[in-house]
């Protein structure tokens, strides 16, 4: 009896370490915001310059979701990333993606055009969680507010959450970039600097 529990317990430790080992394997979901630079349709890589002037490269596959700013509501859709964003270079994203370093691939690229989204950085001041607006106040001094929408991507230091569990906290420096949509500022990626 002693020995089928010491068995069961020794079972029962090699399934909790390789279960913790199988969790910290797996690659957790980032994101970042910037302008499509290049499309390397035979390397099959999208590169991005963000708001900072550092270009970053993605790995993209027939998998990788395409999804405009227009169609948020209505989910992501699989595509030819190479041929939509043929001639597109300057369009403003927000790329989701896996992996590190070099070997970061693109799970989900949002097209919001040119001219449509717009950053700001700042200092947060007010949250408003029954509004769900957050208020930053800017660089430059300015007092802006904020209207979490269902949509926004939220990077933490943990990967990426959606807006609606995000608790922004004040005195957070944070990068905003949104949309205006109807007289408010709608937040589409946020992220804690």
């Amino acid at each position: 009896m002693t020995r089928s529990k010491t068995i069961s317990k020794a079972l029962l430790l090699m399934f909790a370490v390789a279960l913790a080992g199988s969790a910290l394997a797996q690659d957790v979901v980032h994101a970042v915001a910037g302008a499509v630079t290049h499309i390397d349709k035979a390397g099959k890589t999208i590169a991005i310059k963000g708001a900072d002037g550092s270009e970053q490269t993605f790995k993209f596959t027939e998998r990788t979701a395409i999804r405009t700013s227009v169609e948020a509501e209505k989910g992501v859709k699989p595509g030819a990333l190479d041929t939509y964003f043929a001639g597109k270079e300057g369009t403003k994203v927000v790329v989701r993606y896996m992996g590190k370093g070099a070997d970061k691939t693109a799970t989900v690229v949002e097209d919001f055009g040119k001219e449509s989204l717009k950053a700001g950085k700042g200092t947060v001041t007010h949250v408003d969680r029954a509004a769900r607006t957050v208020s930053v106040k800017t660089d430059s001094g300015a007092e802006e507010t904020y209207k979490l929408g269902s949509e926004a991507v939220v990077e933490t230091d943990h990967g990426v959450v959606r807006g609606s569990r995000y608790l922004a906290k004040e005195g957070d420096k944070v990068a905003v970039h949104y949309t205006e949509e109807e007289g408010a500022k709608v937040v589409r990626f946020f992220q804690k600097l």
